[in-house]
């Protein structure tokens, strides 16, 4: 059997055009990622689900950012309103008992809302750790600046999306922490130290990598710069980013996908389709496309390949723990 192409495309609106079934029957992407553009209500977001898995003739993923605060796609009053990162991590401070029960219900909810929708994949928790200088971008969507407590509600809430049969995605890997600027629009380089960076930014990634649950998750890349690391590209599109930081140091071995490939940050290396080769090449394993341009897609189709055979063993090892989970 032929594997998948090597990318997660998504879709213009909340149905499925006949050009857009057409164009993913042909390319088989490896699944798909949507928006609130795609949500109207849980009857026609199923329908919409099912058509898409229907069409690639397979139990493709579907993925969601469903974070609860500013970042939350299936919007209330259809679906629950559910609180931000940080108030999690602010109770954490005070109770960490208490954030952690609070935060187990609140994940479970999401878990049950999505699998209820079609959806199996969940583009959160954010494992960003905070700094003064944060951008606005992250701000409350990150738990906390201790990466501690951010460890431990991270790993709390991949538990629970495991245990629910919905696989977590962490971000933004190796941390969106320190950039001052929103790689939608620009490209952050960060400056500080790799030894910094080890000691905080990383730890909290470096502690889910390596707790029970850490071979069964999926990861996002930032777009952003270490300039102590490699100066000259960003993290999604850098060889020594990938390989000597994610999969090294912080140990990451499981599915990792791009940051959207139409975000700003990558506007010096060429259209979507380059930019989908380069971050593959560089040792991504699936290119992520979120605007939902059918000539994007096309493009990107003509230009990456099929998924690697390390990378389909990835893909399944978190299939399977969902499976077994759900």
């Amino acid at each position: 059997m032929t594997a998948p192409l090597a990318s997660i495309f998504s879709l213009s609106g909340p149905e499925l055009t006949k050009e857009q079934r057409a164009f993913f029957r042909d390319a088989d992407p490896l699944g798909f990622i949507l928006f609130a553009r795609n949500c109207e209500n849980p009857a026609q977001l199923h329908t919409l689900t099912s058509e898409l898995k229907e069409t690639l003739g397979r139990n493709c993923p579907i993925l969601i950012d469903q974070e609860g605060g500013r970042v939350q796609r299936l919007k209330p009053p259809i679906w629950r309103k559910y609180d931000p990162a940080r108030s999690f991590g602010e109770r954490a401070e005070n109770n960490m008992d208490e954030a952690l029960q609070d935060l187990r219900f609140r994940t479970l909810r999401i878990a049950e809302e999505l699998l209820e929708c079609g959806i199996t994949v969940n583009c959160d928790p954010v494992i960003d750790v905070l700094t003064s200088e944060t951008h606005e971008v992250i701000g409350d969507r990150a738990y906390s600046d201790n990466p501690d407590i951010v460890s431990r509600l991270g790993i709390s809430v991949c538990r629970q999306y495991l245990a629910a049969g919905v696989t977590p995605v962490i971000k933004h890997l190796p941390g969106h922490g320190r950039a001052t600027l929103d790689s939608h629009k620009d490209l952050p380089r960060v400056n500080a130290p790799r030894e910094d960076l080890r000691t905080r930014d990383f730890k909290a990634f470096r502690d889910v990598c390596a707790s029970d649950i850490g071979g069964y998750i999926w990861s996002m890349a930032a777009h952003i710069v270490y300039e102590d690391i490699d100066p000259d590209r960003p993290s999604s599109i850098s060889p020594t980013v990938i390989s000597d930081i994610i999969r090294g140091e912080i140990g990451f071995d499981g599915l990792l996908l791009t940051d959207d490939l139409d975000m700003d940050a990558l506007s010096a290396h060429g259209d979507v389709a380059l930019r989908a080769s380069a971050s593959l090449q560089a040792g991504c394993d699936v290119a992520l496309y979120c605007s939902g341009k059918l000539a994007d897609m096309q493009k990107i189709a003509e230009s990456v390949p099929n998924l690697s055979a390390k990378a389909q063993k990835r893909l399944q090892k978190a299939a399977e723990f969902r499976q077994m989970a759900a």
